[in-house]
């Protein structure tokens, strides 16, 4: 029996980003002048993804809310150095135009986008991941999302880091090797290491290796804790110190790294179409953004056979 295509579950922030650093705003720009480096940037992964990994359905997660408050009362310091002077995220001036009109030429093909309000688009994502049928490909550049990796649903992640011609497709194993952790202990893992770009301050002294070490011969953040009462426990009298001194974020760290399961979605149409939902519309917007090339390989490529 052929093995069902998979459902492409896209971090549409990560990928956006990405391609607006990636694509040099004088490559891309409308006849007056405005970037569109960041909408062709992604409709050209988007083309790439459908291309070699062959889906037959995808859903564009977003950012609804980028800092979520029930994280941010948890953990203060969440995303902190990410908030605007005025309020909102630091986004570069011209990427935040681009992101209506990326959600303009998605919705003219027929993909579908998606956010929640009051979550993250990884939140998104990982409801996604355990309510849709897999096989399961989630697409991001966060290492945040190693943890949705799941051997059984299946569910990998198509990491980016590297960026999408060079993505890393990662199973249980490759979470492992990349870290000496399964994936589902990874938040435990990255509450006890920290993440800078998140504003988690992980345990003072306690990096990659050493949290790695700790998982693997506790078990989980609740075998460290439950260790660091017993005496016997073999502890390093530095390295209990450390722990025991950061008790109070250690409590709260897992839940703000913890990707939301249960994010209220309604019914979504996932199947990707094989040719566009509103072509006139379609064109409409490649010729006022000048994408018709960024188009033409997305809407090629959802018409090429994947099955």
């Amino acid at each position: 029996m052929a093995q069902r295509s998979p459902i492409l579950l896209i971090d549409s922030p990560s990928l956006y980003f990405r391609a607006y650093f990636g694509v040099p705003e004088s490559a891309a720009r409308t006849e007056d002048g405005q970037p569109v480096n960041a909408v062709r940037g992604f409709l050209d992964m988007l083309a790439q993804l459908v291309r070699t990994r062959r889906p037959d359905r995808m859903v564009c997660a977003l950012d609804h809310d980028w800092r979520p408050r029930w994280r941010v009362e948890l953990l203060p310091s969440y995303k902190a150095h990410r908030v605007a002077p005025e309020g909102g995220e630091v986004v570069p001036d011209t990427l935040s135009p681009q992101v209506p009109v990326i959600l303009e030429v998605l919705d003219a093909i027929g993909i579908t986008a998606v956010g929640a309000d009051g979550y993250e688009a990884d939140d998104v994502l990982g409801t996604l991941s355990v309510t849709q049928p897999g096989p399961v490909e989630v697409v991001s550049g966060d290492r945040d999302l190693f943890q949705l990796v799941d051997d059984t649903h299946p569910t990998r992640l198509l990491y980016v880091g590297r960026g999408v011609a060079k993505l890393d497709d990662c199973d249980d194993a490759a979470v492992r090797a990349r870290y000496g952790v399964p994936a589902d202990r990874y938040a435990d893992f990255a509450a006890l290491r920290g993440d800078p770009s998140d504003g988690l301050p992980g345990v003072p002294g306690v990096g990659e290796k050493t949290a790695a070490r700790l998982i693997d011969r506790y078990g989980d953040l609740d075998g460290i804790l439950t260790a660091l009462d017993d005496p016997a426990s073999g502890f390093a009298p530095g390295l209990r110190g450390k722990l025991d001194a950061a008790r109070d974020y250690l409590a709260v760290a897992p839940k703000v790294v913890r990707v939301a399961l249960d994010v209220p979605l309604p019914a979504l149409p996932t199947a990707l179409p094989t040719a566009p939902a509103d072509p006139d519309r379609l064109l409409t917007l490649a010729q006022r953004w000048n994408l018709a090339g960024s188009c033409r390989r997305l809407v090629d490529a959802l018409a090429a056979d994947r099955g």
